[in-house]
């Protein structure tokens, strides 16, 4: 074979291998480019053929595939919406034995990278929002980690006041039940919306009981955008076997923002 014959099948080769390479990336989510570097290696007559020399005592040509950019795709749209970056944002209508889970990207099929505690009020914003069609997802930041979660379980911690009286007038009557998971959810249902879709209440805090009792529910979609809903720390006071209602602290949940007086925006 001539080495005119001998250098077109070695570029014919190398053509070859690179377009094995480009189909291979671009059928996945990561999309790689390659380049095709050429490196000509002086040698001299060798009778072993050993690797990088000619028996000719011509150059030889080899080919490397080399990555030169990686670029990964989120799923969903990015949209203007949510949280501004540096926003401070809270988990909310997160059940008691449950966590909100930090996710790699937007989906719930995602890669769990963290599990947020359902009262955990420090997050992060990131200033990213994506639409997924069926929910968004923000970006924030978890004690130093960097994920995704999904907004429904985000909202603003507005002010907290003492809604005691409000409650009792409401209801009628000072209630008293047997368990304060029962006081709990009595008084929880007594800020629910009444009209459809009705709040979904949650048990965010578990009883515990000391001097007093205390549990906290969150009672989530009252019907208004810059209110996503209600924390109702309710404490009671052991009597009898029963316990009755003592204090109820009510801290609002916001969906864009809060005041510096606490009103949600």
């Amino acid at each position: 074979m001539t080495m005119r014959t001998t250098r077109l099948a070695l570029i014919g080769l190398v053509i070859a291998l690179a377009a094995c390479g480009e189909a291979a990336t671009t059928s996945s989510t990561t999309t790689t480019s390659t380049i095709v570097a050429t490196t000509v290696t002086s040698s001299t007559t060798s009778q072993t053929g050993a690797p990088g020399t000619s028996t000719t005592g011509q150059p030889t040509t080899t080919s490397t595939t080399l990555p030169t950019s990686t670029t990964t795709g989120l799923p969903g749209e990015p949209i203007e919406f949510g949280p501004a970056e540096g926003d401070i944002v809270a988990v909310i209508g997160v059940a008691h034995d449950d966590v909100l889970n930090l996710r790699a990207a937007p989906g719930a099929s995602q890669p769990i990278l963290k599990g947020i505690p359902p009262l955990y009020d420090s997050l992060t914003a990131l200033g990213q929002t994506r639409d997924l069609g069926q929910a968004f997802w923000i970006a924030v930041d978890y004690q130093g980690t960097e994920g995704w979660v999904n907004f429904r379980y985000i909202g603003y911690l507005g002010a907290t006041t003492d809604e005691t009286a409000a409650v009792v007038q409401n209801l009628g009557e000072t209630p008293a039940t047997e368990t304060m998971l029962e006081l709990g959810r009595i008084v929880a249902e007594s800020m629910e919306s009444e009209e459809d879709p009705r709040s979904e209440i949650v048990l965010t805090a578990a009883p515990v009981v000391g001097d007093l009792g205390e549990v906290t529910y969150d009672v989530i979609g009252l019907g208004d955008d810059a209110v996503r809903g209600l924390r109702v720390h309710v404490f009671g006071q052991p009597e009898d076997e029963a316990f009755i209602l003592k204090t109820v602290e009510m801290t609002t949940l916001c969906g864009r923002g809060v005041t510096e007086d606490g009103y949600c925006i």
